[in-house]
C-alpha cells in the first residue's frame, strides 16, 4: 500500500477531529500523529482520551474512546463501518474512503455529545478566555 494513501487517510481523519479542539485539549499535533483529550475528570482523576488517530505500518487508525466507556454508541452503525473496527474503540484505514469516513464523522459527533453530557469538556467560550483557564492565570 502506497504511504501517499496512508498519509490521504490520516490528513483527513484528523480533520474529522479538528473541530473538537476548541473543548478538548489537543495532546499530539505531529506528522503521523493527532490525539485530543477530555479535561480533567473528577470521576476518574485524570484526563480521558477522546480520539485520536495515527499512521503506523500496516494501517492509519482511529481511536475513538466514548464508543469503549458507552457501547450503546455503536447501536445501528453500518456493518461496513464495524469491520473496520480492531478491538473496542479503534477503526483501521488503509486508503481514504469517503462513504466510511462520513459515517465516522457522524459517530464522532454522537461521541463529542455524549461526552458533553457527561460534563466532560471545556466551557464553551472565546478562545483567549479559554487559554487563561486552562493555564489558570484568568482575573
Amino acid at each position: 500500500m502506497a504511504t501517499s494513501d496512508f498519509g490521504r487517510s490520516f490528513e483527513q481523519l484528523r480533520e474529522i477531529l479538528r473541530p473538537y479542539e476548541d473543548r478538548l485539549l489537543l495532546k499530539v499535533d505531529a506528522a503521523g500523529a493527532y490525539a485530543l483529550h477530555a479535561p480533567f475528570s473528577a470521576k476518574w482523576r485524570r484526563e480521558l482520551y477522546f480520539a485520536g488517530t495515527e499512521i503506523t505500518k500496516s494501517y492509519v487508525s482511529f481511536h475513538l474512546m466514548p464508543v469503549y466507556m458507552f457501547p450503546d454508541l455503536l447501536s445501528g452503525i453500518p456493518a461496513e463501518l464495524k469491520k473496520r473496527m480492531q478491538g473496542k474503540s479503534c477503526f483501521n484505514f488503509k486508503r481514504v474512503e469517503p462513504n466510511l469516513f462520513g459515517m465516522l464523522t457522524e459517530l464522532t459527533r454522537r461521541s463529542f455529545e455524549r461526552m458533553g453530557a457527561e460534563g466532560w469538556l471545556l466551557p464553551e467560550m472565546p478562545d483567549a478566555r479559554l487559554l487563561d483557564v486552562v493555564l489558570g492565570t484568568e482575573g
